[in-house]
């Protein structure tokens, strides 16, 4: 079990970070730890049919196993510095974009070929936004569908197989500097290499925080993103979808000068429901099969919260919330638009009659009994400035799902390679708190994996 390169996690940043290991030092001897399953037995009893709801599977196979959290997402992946890390922060801003232009490329040698490249540049949208107190993020968007992001994840995995060991199914539970290196402990027993790459993504915040503990990393807190997720008739947002595929739009609240963005818009997509932890929470996929496309679109409104001394734990007070909506809800809540400005609870018999079907079977509630003031108050007032651009937004039978958490790592001290203060550990993806997207994780494993094959 003595390897010259440790990745723990298979999400994003794992797998790019051992593409780019083998293709720059082949016969390198790189092993690839992964608490969840294998891409063919990640398998969501919800969405095979066989129950409602949340069972508490572990793992989740949503949520964990090769191509991590963003494996059954929508696989967007955004080539930005606008939103979804602050990657180029660390290696600047064009080599940050080069990275995620890279992995674009990678993506579509690996099945993503034939795919839509969306670009906000020259849109008439943003004008638009402007005049309506909105703000229309820069961005270059390749959407893959759930579908075809399956495909690449199982093309990228074939091509890895007999380059890069991998082991399912095998939680990492500690991290030790030893003389020369690393060893890594689990059921399996122990594993040693000079280099060790850590990318556990957002579900691994607690082991990470962990670790950088034992360690003794210095980090900071990092933000949490609160908000529901939006259903409507695809034919309200069609304009904008068709043409930027997702618009990210951000509003500053009148009432409380907070910042509300879209996130994750779906043409045509699926709510979904999610558990991290122990918590169920909600999201939203959609596929480029014409075939699985709804009548509906969803996406995200978040706002984002970042607590300081004297309380700096933002992902508890996050995981407070969901887990006082799972509470009321035994799950996710549902709820009409036109519900909740009247102060009541939405009701199964209210839902039906609506024109919106939903696609998630959630809990009809309310979900002014789950969400601060503050930020419900700047949801719905993003809802009506959303209704400006797209009229039909705010009409009473939208669909209001909740509770969406973000869950950030806490922000690990990092050098410009991502390195620790540690030689040789490296931290990348989501679980290090620098990047927050698909495109900005699978670009800092490729960062990490051209410094240490240039090391040798």
């Amino acid at each position: 079990m003595d390897y010259d390169v440790i990745i723990i996690g298979a999400g994003p940043g794992g797998i790019f970070a051992a593409y780019e290991l083998a293709k720059q030092r082949p016969g390198i001897r790189v092993a690839v730890f992964e608490s969840g399953h294998a891409l063919e037995r990640r398998r969501c009893p919800i969405a095979e049919g066989k129950v409602a709801s949340c069972i508490g599977c572990k793992p989740c196979s949503i949520m964990s196993g090769f191509g991590g959290a963003g494996a059954f997402s929508d696989g967007k992946y955004n080539i930005t510095n606008d939103f979804g890390g602050t990657l180029y922060e660390y290696v600047g801003k064009e080599k940050a974009l080069e990275l995620m232009r890279y992995v674009d490329r990678i993506n579509c040698e690996h099945g993503g070929e034939g795919t839509r490249l969306y670009t906000t540049a020259g849109t008439s949208f943003k004008k638009i936004c402007m005049q309506n107190k909105l703000q229309l993020l820069d961005a270059e968007v390749r959407h893959l569908g759930t579908d075809i992001n399956y495909v690449v994840l199982q093309n990228l995995y074939d091509e890895l197989k007999d380059a890069v060991s991998f082991f399912f199914d095998e939680r990492i539970e500690s991290v030790e500097r030893i003389e020369g290196g690393y060893r890594v402990n689990g059921r399996f027993g122990s594993a040693t290499a000079p280099a060790c790459v850590v990318s556990v993504g957002r579900s691994g915040s607690s082991w990470m925080e962990d670790v950088c503990h034992e360690l003794d990393i210095p980090t900071r807190s990092n933000r949490v993103d609160l908000g529901v997720r939006v259903e409507l008739p695809s034919v309200i947002f069609d304009d904008i979808t068709d043409e930027l595929y997702e618009g990210k739009i951000v509003y500053r609240t009148e009432k409380f000068e907070d910042n509300v963005r879209t996130f994750c818009m779906n043409p045509h997509g699926i709510v979904v429901a999610e558990n991290t932890n122990g918590i169920v929470t909600v999201n939203g996929h959609s596929f480029e099969d014409e075939g699985k496309k709804t009548d509906n679109t969803n996406f995200a409104l978040l706002v984002s919260k970042h607590f300081s001394i004297p309380f700096e734990d933002s992902n508890g007070y996050g995981e407070s919330i969901a887990r006082l909506s799972n509470m009321l809800g035994g799950g996710v809540i549902v709820q009409r638009f036109g519900d909740l400005e009247r102060g009541r609870r939405s009701t199964k018999s209210r839902i039906e009659e609506g024109v919106v079907r939903p696609t998630l079977a959630a809990t009809p509630g309310d979900l002014s009994l789950v969400l601060p003031k503050r930020i419900l108050d700047g949801i719905i007032e993003m809802i009506y400035a959303l209704d400006k651009i797209a009229p039909g937004t705010a009409n009473d039978d939208t669909l209001l799902y909740g509770v969406e958490v973000k869950f950030y790592n806490m922000e690990v001290e990092l050098d410009g390679n991502l390195e620790t203060c540690y030689k040789g550990l490296f931290v990348i993806g989501d679980g290090s708190g620098v990047t927050h997207s698909l495109s900005h994780a699978s670009a800092s494993g490729v960062h990490v994996a051209r410094v240490i094959a240039a090391r040798a």
